[in-house]
């Protein structure tokens, strides 16, 4: 029999297809690793988070609160399903949420990325393992915690069904896929921009926004929710929580999840593109 390595139908074959890929990802694990570990270096801003994640959810608790007086629903949720919405929102924003593309405007404006460019491996995949790195930190060290503790402030109504949490745990995997891809692209950007700061203050305003993170997809006017269903944002926060709600069917769900795989392929194409473009565009500031 031929080696998968001969063989030029390896592919046809799973069981060589998925070793052969994990042999190609091997490498970048230990990015996962060493960024974990480096966060857990100072674990204790984290706890200092959840506190201050856990006020901010309070805030939003009482402010829909007085909003809900006289109503029993707004937007299609209960007070108990917004209440739930708002914190696993927040909580869950701690996992997706990192600064890769703050990182790799940094190196270009210190030159440090042409270094990168040289090396063994694969620049972009790299900082996107680092990314799920810190997510996997603050997943176990912040999100988790605070949820626990949220849930004993507050009148959260949270799934008992393992099915329900293992499809929300495969949306925020694939939330964090989609807003780590935006941010490669924010930050490919300043292969071009030199300083994008500006624009990376934008992005982050306009995915809390229209991602449903601040307010809910469906309490937006139906013109405004016409024109952000096209777009990826929803994909980030608003898609993955309303699972958690209770408030979907299950073909909503399964209609969410792909949605978000979709999404995520799509992202990929222009990801690549920028990329080819900016190592021709390369200009080092500093170094």
């Amino acid at each position: 029999m031929r080696s998968p390595e001969r063989n030029p139908w390896w592919w046809c074959r799973p069981a060589a297809g998925l070793a052969r890929m994990w042999t190609a990802l091997r490498p970048y694990v230990e990015w996962v690793r060493l960024r974990f570990l480096l966060m857990l270096a100072y674990r204790v801003n984290y706890y200092s988070g959840i506190a201050v994640y856990t006020i901010n959810i309070g805030a939003y608790y009482f402010l829909w609160k007085a909003l809900y007086q006289g109503e029993t629903t707004l937007g299609g949720l209960t007070a108990t399903q917004m209440t739930t919405y708002v914190a696993v929102a927040w909580m869950a924003r701690s996992f997706y949420f990192n600064n890769v593309d703050r990182e790799m405007a940094q190196e270009i404006r210190e030159g440090r990325v042409a270094v990168e460019l040289i090396r063994p491996y694969n620049y972009l995949v790299v900082k996107a393992m680092q990314a799920l790195g810190e997510g996997l930190f603050r997943l176990c060290f912040f999100s988790v915690p605070g949820m626990v503790l949220v849930s004993f402030l507050l009148p959260v109504d949270l799934p008992e069904s393992p099915h329900t949490w293992g499809l929300f745990a495969l949306s925020l995997l694939l939330s964090f896929v989609i807003n780590t891809q935006l941010n490669l692209l924010t930050g490919l950007m300043a292969f071009f921009l030199l300083n994008n700061e500006g624009l990376m203050y934008a992005k982050r305003v306009v995915v809390d926004l229209f991602s449903g993170l601040i307010l809910p997809l469906s309490l937006f006017p139906e013109w405004a929710r016409a024109i952000l269903v096209l777009l990826p944002f929803q994909a980030i926060s608003y898609l993955p929580t309303m699972i958690v709600t209770g408030a979907w069917t299950t073909a909503q769900i399964e209609q969410a999840l792909l949605v978000q795989l979709v999404w995520s392929l799509l992202l990929v194409v222009p990801i690549r593109a920028l990329w080819v473009l900016a190592r021709r565009k390369l200009v080092v500031q500093g170094g």
